[in-house]
């Protein structure tokens, strides 16, 4: 029997099981696959499972209702929404695989004197930030930023790379030549910081029983937020005019065991004056292929 002559809905089930790319290819077979290929029945299935639970906590569902499955999993895509009460973390979806990203805001990160003027200010760029708020440093000798994130909110069995998402303003400065220390540990392994210079081959362990990585490296990863030319350094420049720059990656098992992921950011070496760093928060997406 020809493919073709499956009833519509059949062929949709059939184009359920395979990925957002085989649905848009199908598309060319020929209109009753473009039909099929369309239908809420296979869109449903490549968004979440929960993505009505989500976007019950953003102000801007209501603007999403009346989409089809396809049309909405674009719009996630391609358009960030703001969800939870506080407005500081940010919800949308792998293009590739229908998986969940999430950035948390900069008002959700620990940030040491954060609220100290002198120090930190909070401005509203609009124009620039998905947030209601971005932390701008006015003045600071050392670093140590601190984003949390709920691993029960993810995608199972997916490795995850954790991003930092910053800018430098007109005044910037005290960043070329000193680099910052990334690390990336589940919460209640925070021995294995404390545990890094004395015993390599300990931390080498308790990581790989973890599955976290940074940079592609067993340990602490060390970069510079704005290296010169003759560093060598992947920084790269987000669609939206944001610079980022990973700071590792771990594997989500999944399972029914609650984990915290935890990103920190240190700079307490140089003791060196520092000014104008704009943070944005820390974005968590999978890694391609996963």
């Amino acid at each position: 029997m020809e493919i073709a002559k499956l009833p519509e809905e059949c062929i949709s089930h059939i184009i359920s099981f395979t990925s957002p790319k085989d649905a848009c290819r199908s598309c060319l077979v020929c209109p009753l696959f473009r039909s099929a290929s369309d239908s809420d029945v296979v869109w449903r299935k490549f968004l979440p499972h929960d993505y009505h639970q989500i976007l019950s906590n953003s102000a801007s569902a209501s603007s999403m209702d009346s989409l089809s499955r396809k049309k909405l999993y674009f719009h996630l895509c391609d358009n960030p929404i703001i969800i939870d009460s506080d407005q500081n973390m940010s919800f949308n979806i792998n293009k590739e695989s229908g998986k969940k990203c999430y950035m948390i805001g900069a008002r959700r990160l620990s940030i040491p004197w954060g609220i100290t003027p002198a120090y930190w200010r909070w401005p509203s760029l609009p124009a620039e930030s998905r947030f209601s708020r971005v932390a701008v440093m006015e003045l600071e000798w050392w670093l140590h930023i601190k984003g949390r994130m709920e691993t029960n909110i993810l995608s199972p069995k997916t490795t995850y790379g954790a991003y930092f998402v910053y800018k430098f303003n007109e005044r910037s400065r005290g960043f070329k030549g000193n680099p910052v220390d990334f690390q990336i540990y589940f919460e209640g392994e925070e021995e294995v910081d404390e545990r890094m210079v004395g015993s390599r081959e300990l931390l080498n362990r308790q990581m790989r029983r973890s599955r976290v990585s940074l940079n592609g490296q067993m340990g602490r990863s060390r970069v510079f937020l704005n290296p010169s030319e003759d560093e060598r350094q992947i920084i790269r420049v987000r669609e939206d005019g944001w610079l980022e720059v990973e700071m590792g990656e771990f594997f989500n098992d999944g399972g029914d065991d609650h984990r915290v992921v935890v990103c920190r950011l240190m700079e307490t070496d140089s003791c060196v004056r520092k000014i104008g760093l704009v943070v944005e928060g820390i974005e968590f997406r999978p890694k391609s292929g996963t």
